[in-house]
């Protein structure tokens, strides 16, 4: 089994931007740095020949090349609890066409609908620990938070190992978008 995921990666001038945001807050989890990354679709568990399908399908996705901005700041919440800080990416049509081509070439090898509304963004802490009040605080210090838009040139199939501290990343296969 493997567990995966399909995302943007964020070059290191904007991960170390981002990371500038991060601490102040008692009981966040701060994600590290190389772990920032823009989630297209989570997957999760697969069997390894499956994720030779996922593989195959995602590498049949056309799509072209689109600027990323990142702007202002977020929070999650499940059950009146805030889970989790977030940077928000700009929406636009090209980010959210490249979303659908990979739901859409994920639910033809038969993996189920992401019930999650796409919402873009990169997460920059879980919170679970933390006090509201500190978490809305953060949120209203960064919502104007503004990074130079970067040219997405591919997206990225990402595997995730669990860590006790925090979990590891690699990029299995990049994808390049073509004009």
């Amino acid at each position: 089994m493997i567990r995966l995921f399909v995302a943007l990666e964020l070059p290191a001038e904007l991960r170390t931007q981002l990371a500038m945001l991060a601490g102040g807050i008692q009981g966040a989890k701060w994600v590290p740095p190389d772990n920032y990354h823009l989630t297209l679709r989570f997957i999760g568990e697969v069997e390894n020949w499956r994720a030779q399908e996922v593989d195959d399908a995602l590498a049949n996705i056309r799509a072209r090349p689109f600027e990323l901005a990142l702007t202002g700041a977020g929070l999650f919440e499940k059950a009146g609890r805030i889970q989790a800080l977030y940077i928000s990416a700009a929406r636009n049509e090209t980010l959210g066409f490249l979303q659908c081509k990979v739901e859409t070439a994920l639910q033809r090898i038969g993996l189920q609908p992401e019930r999650k509304k796409f919402t873009p963004h990169v997460t920059i802490a879980r919170t679970g620990l933390a006090s509201p009040d500190k978490l809305i605080s953060w949120v209203q210090a960064h919502n104007l938070f503004r990074a130079a838009p970067i040219t997405v040139e591919h997206f990225t199939l990402f595997s995730s190992q669990l860590g006790k501290q925090n979990s590891v990343y690699t990029p299995e296969v990049a994808y390049d978008l073509a004009a």
